[in-house]
């Protein structure tokens, strides 16, 4: 039997904006194509929305770019990603995943669906009408920051260590009005512990790892790790090989496996789930450059651990979320 994945967050949308020549449906240029994912059997990928330092001080424009990338170039690849927008999806998406169960490994029979992020709110420029627009254009999760402070918050590089600002709580109220879900991966410490107690709504980390197992400023410790499954809230394990392991010498897949155990150590075993950040690093754990290696992976969990967990951990907790907290209909 096929376990099918939902990966939580890659970085697809910012290199084809840049490159106008990478094809989706399978480009050497991309970690993440639409061959990969019908081969690893990822049934649902979220594309974030990245605005790269190098197109210099974020425009919404730049948002509208991406998006525009999304829907003409990535849900158009061959016989086409699905769009997942609102709840009746995530009902459709249950349905797919039954189905993508019964498929062979790597069958190109998988059709994915596809989620829209953004990884930092910096491109709305402090405008909360642009928020809106985003939300109704079928954006469905918020990274609040990157690694710096923004309008509305300081990112976990942030030398101050601040939290929101006026704007940002303002923005933290609208999320919650609109259903737009945060995310706190990147978010400072401060301001992780600010919305925890703001937000009316449980967040995610989409995709950040366990400190205590690597102290990377950008893991979670087990304060925030706890938090989060209190709050019935996702944290996304990510295979960024500097957030997975210290020191010199090859990462290897076994190597995410003590975060996991560390994570599920403080209560959050079922609130785990993947966020690769596939073409968002330069870097890549051995065996797990891409999609494509997700069946091989599945493998090694399924080795160590029940089926139901290793099952929930790449598609069922993240799905069991989406069915809740995605909105019924536009707004």
């Amino acid at each position: 039997m096929t376990i099918p994945v939902v990966d939580y967050h890659c970085d697809v949308l910012s290199k084809m904006v840049k490159d106008k020549s990478i094809s989706f449906a399978d480009d050497p240029k991309l970690d993440v194509t639409y061959k990969r994912l019908q081969e690893g059997g990822v049934a649902l990928q979220t594309f974030a929305i990245f605005l790269s330092e190098e197109r210099g001080i974020p425009r919404f424009e730049h948002i509208l770019d991406q998006i525009d990338v999304f829907t003409s170039r990535v849900v158009p690849a061959q016989e086409g990603v699905r769009w997942m927008k609102w709840r009746e999806d995530a009902a459709s998406l249950e349905h797919a995943l039954k189905a993508a169960e019964q498929l062979p490994l790597q069958s190109h029979a998988l059709q994915p669906w596809g989620l829209l992020s953004m990884e930092g709110a910096d491109g709305f420029e402090g405008n909360l009408f642009y928020v809106k627009v985003c939300y109704d254009l079928g954006v469905r999760f918020l990274g609040i920051t990157w690694n710096h402070a923004n309008w509305a918050a300081d990112g976990v590089m942030e030398k101050r260590k601040g939290g929101f600002t006026e704007k940002g709580k303002q923005l933290i109220e609208l999320c919650n009005e609109t259903g737009l879900l945060l995310d706190v991966s990147h978010l400072s410490e401060a301001g992780f512990w600010e919305l925890a107690e703001r937000s009316k709504r449980p967040f995610i980390a989409s995709h950040s790892n366990a400190k205590t197992v690597c102290p990377h400023p950008r893991n979670l410790n087990d304060e925030q790790i706890r938090a989060i499954a209190a709050m019935d809230g996702r944290i996304g394990i990510t295979f960024v090989p500097y957030f997975v392991k210290e020191g010199p010498g090859p990462v290897v897949p076994a190597d995410v496996l003590p975060h996991i155990e560390r994570m599920c150590e403080q209560g959050a075993g079922n609130m785990l789930m993947f966020g690769s950040d596939f073409d968002g690093i330069e870097t890549w754990i051995q065996n797990l450059e891409h999609p494509g290696r997700y069946p091989a992976f599945i493998d090694l969990l399924l080795a160590r651990y029940p089926e139901d967990l290793v099952k929930g951990w790449m598609s069922g907790n993240a799905l069991s979320f989406l069915s809740r907290h995605l909105p019924a209909k536009p707004v």
